[in-house]
């Protein structure tokens, strides 16, 4: 009998954990069989637009939406083209109190698993300087560089701001 009890009492110890593991078990098998365990990101870069620099010598910003279909995050750690002079920024568009904005360098921008990143010009975008006069309709050639995705080339067009692809 005193050993029943002992068992009887060690019983609920030794479920909880058990219960815990067939839980955790369920989940991962339900994760590996959505197929999200482990897969790799696959970044998809759609042609981007680059605003038409007002006057010479200016800076300007490119935008770009940017697709993961795959199961892990990445993100977005700069951009190169031969098109523009010296380094192209990533950039995060801000607000203040007051109501003014301005824009920050950022390291990188996040390109969440299974979602999209849409460049826009209040949030994440690309601050370049053009090497020779732009026209609108102009291709620039463009190459982003992402942490695991490794470089994507692209290309932008040239818009004028304010106009309908702008």
């Amino acid at each position: 009998m005193k050993a029943n009890r002992r068992l009887a009492g060690a019983l609920p110890a030794v479920l909880a954990p058990l219960a815990a593991c067939g839980i955790a078990l369920g989940g991962l098998t339900t994760w590996v069989g959505t197929g999200n365990a482990g897969s790799p990101a696959r970044i998809d870069v759609v042609p981007g637009r680059v605003y038409l620099p007002l006057g010479d010598d200016r800076d300007t910003t490119a935008y770009f939406e940017v697709a993961n279909s795959g199961g892990s995050v990445d993100r977005l750690t700069g951009a190169s083209s031969p098109s523009a002079r010296g380094e192209i920024t990533l950039t995060r568009h801000r607000g203040t109190d007051a109501g003014a904005a301005y824009r920050e360098e950022i390291s990188s921008a996040a390109v969440p698993a299974g979602s999209a990143m849409t460049m826009s010009p209040h949030g994440v975008s690309l601050t370049l300087r053009p090497k020779t006069r732009w026209r609108a309709g102009d291709m620039v050639p463009m190459t982003l560089h992402f942490e695991h995705g490794g470089r994507i080339r692209t290309v932008a067009v040239v818009v004028g701001r304010g106009s309908a692809a702008g």
